[in-house]
């Protein structure tokens, strides 16, 4: 009797362990999918403001549609994207669009001037700093994610149960990891 004691006692500290290792690591599996759902819904909004956004400057503007059908495309490859390095390298070149649409509002006074453009320029902005913060607590959810998978003994109950990394949301252009240059 006591032999078997010391055979269940065991087993079942290992289990116990096992089975709080794995409800830690569908916690964490968790908050990753929902920080990745709060960019998401993030990402909606901005997506929806960009259509106003070339709307109020097509109004000033006409002559430049190749800038205007480039921020609308590259929006909707941003929508089509479907995961983590997709949508990376989609918002990456929807950056870029925008940051040429709002160059081009400088050759406008009229548009730099208008309050529906100003209006939408800082509700983009707005969004911008929430969507900035979002990445960072998704990064900070993956982070914590991948290290509980790394662990001992973390990593055992990890493999049999098909938990993997996840990817971090990360800047894949050099030329924006790089620091700009200024000169005078």
């Amino acid at each position: 009797m006591t032999v078997l004691l010391y055979l269940i006692i065991p087993i079942g500290i290992f289990l116990l362990y096992g089975a709080i290792i794995y409800n830690s690591l569908i916690k964490n599996r968790n908050l990753v999918e929902e920080a990745w759902s709060v960019i998401d819904v993030m990402l909606k909004k901005r997506y929806d403001l960009i259509p106003n956004l070339v709307e109020t400057v097509k109004v000033y503007a006409t002559h430049e549609k190749e800038t205007l059908q480039n921020v609308v495309q590259a929006r909707n490859q941003a929508i089509n994207a479907n995961d983590v390095e997709n949508k990376q390298f989609a918002e990456q070149t929807l950056n870029h669009s925008l940051k040429n649409l709002f160059a081009l509002s400088e050759n406008y006074p009229d548009l730099k001037a208008n309050a529906n453009f100003l209006q939408l320029q800082a509700d983009l902005s707005a969004i911008e700093s929430d969507l900035e913060k979002s990445r960072r607590y998704y990064n900070g959810t993956v982070r914590e994610f991948n290290i509980k998978i790394e662990i001992f003994p973390n990593n055992i109950i990890a493999n049999i149960y098909g938990f993997t990394k996840a990817k971090f949301f990360e800047i894949q252009n050099v030329e924006e990891k790089s620091t700009p240059q200024v000169k005078f």
